[in-house]
């Protein structure tokens, strides 16, 4: 019998919101950000054609656009930002969220990046618990 493997559902690891969508926002996701799922902790860029857009936040060293490495939100919904900018919902603010189904960027790939990237969540009112 063949192995099924689900990927992550909208919502999934939500531990808590604000009242009344709050905590919720409607962002673009760059094109060329590729597949977001959703859990993916996002930056928002500061600079160039994709000021204001959001993309999967990078470990600081991995992207001259120091606004993009900040993380400030997380992806409530997935998208496909390959060729095109996407619109979807983001946890923004007043939340808490379960650190062991987030995904992020390639680049944050141990466990100072990932404690990084909540204490950067935290200064939004997003926090992390594992």
């Amino acid at each position: 019998m063949d192995a099924l493997t689900e990927g992550r559902y909208a919502g999934e690891g939500l531990l808590s919101e604000a009242e009344f969508g709050r905590s919720r926002e409607a962002v673009t996701i760059a094109s060329g950000a590729g597949v977001i799922k959703p859990g993916t902790v996002l930056g928002k860029s500061t600079s160039g054609a994709n000021s204001g857009k959001y993309a999967p936040a990078p470990a600081a060293a991995a992207d001259p656009d120091v606004g993009n490495q900040v993380a400030v939100a997380i992806a409530l919904y997935g998208c496909d930002a390959t060729s095109a900018d996407q619109k979807i919902a983001v946890i923004a603010r007043d939340a808490q969220r379960n650190g062991n189904t987030l995904t992020y960027e390639a680049s944050v790939d141990t466990d100072n990046e990932k404690a990084a990237k909540a204490v950067q969540l935290a200064a939004v009112g997003i926090v992390v618990r594992n």
